[in-house]
């Protein structure tokens, strides 16, 4: 049975914790410097031309690299994984490169780091980026892909990590 609720910041993230979403790291690198977050919305735009949007929190500053960059990778995440993404999530302290050493990573088309072993990654330029809210949402055209092994799927829901 559902209830009713206020919408007010809390509830609205109570209700968003029943949101599944596949785990992604965004990437990105160059003049600006080296940046990742692990990120759960994001989604296809387009075929026609490849594109997907991301979405990350504004109010970090660390995350104007990704538009300083013009670049981004999404790298989607297999079960295996979760220490890469509660890695990325901020809430171990560390700094960008212990982050980034936790992992096997190489470059495509747009100077992106994408990580190997990853589901499927999307090496993007950004085309677009919106703020709204607390988030900015950015758009990429893909110039880059890597396809890999059908692994089970690394998965957010009620606020933990869960596999497919």
């Amino acid at each position: 049975m559902l209830k009713k609720f206020e919408v007010g910041p809390q509830a609205y993230r109570d209700a968003m914790s029943h949101f599944a979403g596949a785990v992604h790291l965004v990437t990105t690198d160059g003049p600006a410097g080296k940046r990742g977050a692990t990120v759960i919305a994001a989604c296809s735009v387009s075929d026609t031309p490849p594109m997907v949007l991301v979405c990350v929190n504004r109010e970090n500053p660390n995350n104007d690299l990704f538009v300083r960059n013009g670049n981004f990778a999404l790298n989607t995440l297999a079960a295996r994984h979760e220490p890469l993404a509660v890695a990325f999530s901020g809430v171990t302290g560390l700094l960008p490169e212990q982050r980034f050493a936790l992992g096997e990573w190489e470059v495509l088309a747009s100077g992106a780091p994408v990580l190997i072993g990853a589901v499927a990654v999307f090496d993007c330029e950004l085309v677009d980026a919106k703020e709204l809210a607390t988030h900015r949402v950015m758009f990429g055209k893909v110039t880059g892909l890597r396809i890999g092994d059908n692994l089970r799927p690394l998965i957010y829901h009620g606020r933990s990590y869960h596999v497919l």
